[in-house]
């Protein structure tokens, strides 16, 4: 009899293609994927996974190059953000089309984080695409939405990997996946990580310092992009928070990406980290036996 498994898959952007990976070594070891909540790009490969669409979408993210990513932004350059997602989301309609949520084979969930009122929201029923939407809004890049008189945005600004929503699922083993691991410092990096983020060896020698002596500021690196800057400032606050959470609430395997393993919006780079996905999960079971 196959176990059942609860799946909390968590925000990172990118990373997030890594959910893929681990999505498809559990089906391969004969898990049954019972439950899946989601924040971020979480929602998203969760919400495509529960509606019975991953491959498609694998094969069309997979295929995915730099130039198509950017034809995939929407340029707005208001001052709630620097782009919308309506390109991508009509995009997504071909895999989403009049999906909702309570309709789907299994229970699933988005969160979404309400910014006026500083709480989470789950999505558990309704438009999935909307609620996919609401929770991929990373503040400051994707323009947040009005929900039911809600301004919405990243789910991962309060919960980074929601595995709440999951609890009462019944699950045999609940599995995250959280995408800001910090990569520690002895830990040799393979080929495809060296290749995922090239300028992360360089922002490690220029900020690892922890000297808490106040001295004349140094020049920023001439490659140090805003993106970058978003990124790692995301990441320390998604890292910690998610590290708090699961200290109440710990899952029975946890999978941790990370940080260096690409950009956050290094969305041409699916087939790479869907590989990592694999392999970190494949390690993940061995090492807990299964």
């Amino acid at each position: 009899m196959s176990q059942r498994v609860a799946l909390a898959l968590g925000s990172g952007g990118a990373r997030g293609y890594a959910h893929i990976g681990v999505i498809e070594v559990l089906e391969k070891r004969g898990f049954e994927i019972v439950a899946v909540a989601g924040t971020s790009m979480g929602a998203l490969v969760g919400g495509i996974f529960a509606a019975g669409r991953l491959k498609a979408f694998t094969e069309w993210a997979v295929a995915l190059k730099r130039p198509d990513v950017l034809r995939l932004i929407d340029p707005k350059w208001s001052a709630a953000g620097a782009m919308g997602a309506d390109r991508l989301i009509n995009h997504l309609n071909d895999f989403l089309t009049d999906v909702e949520i309570e309709n789907l084979p299994i229970p699933y969930t988005a969160v979404a984080t309400d910014l006026t009122n500083r709480r989470e929201v789950w999505f558990q029923k309704g438009q999935l695409r909307s609620a996919i939407r609401a929770s991929i809004a990373i503040p400051g890049v994707i323009t947040p939405v009005v929900v039911n008189g809600r301004l919405l945005a990243d789910g991962g600004l309060l919960n980074p990997v929601p595995i709440e929503p999951t609890a009462a699922s019944g699950a045999d083993l609940t599995v995250a996946v959280s995408l800001q691991a910090p990569r520690p410092a002895q830990e040799p990096a393979s080929p495809v990580r060296a290749a995922a983020a090239p300028s992360w060896a360089r922002l490690r020698q220029v900020f690892s310092s922890r000297s808490a002596q106040a001295t004349p500021a140094s020049p920023i690196p001439d490659d140090l992009r805003i993106s970058d800057v978003l990124g790692l400032s995301l990441d320390a606050m998604q890292d910690l928070i998610a590290r708090y959470r699961m200290a109440g609430l710990p899952p029975d395997i946890h999978i941790t990406v990370p940080v260096s393993t690409s950009g956050i919006m290094d969305f041409h780079r699916a087939a790479d980290l869907i590989t990592i996905g694999r392999d970190l999960t494949n390690k993940a079971l061995d090492d807990a036996g299964y």
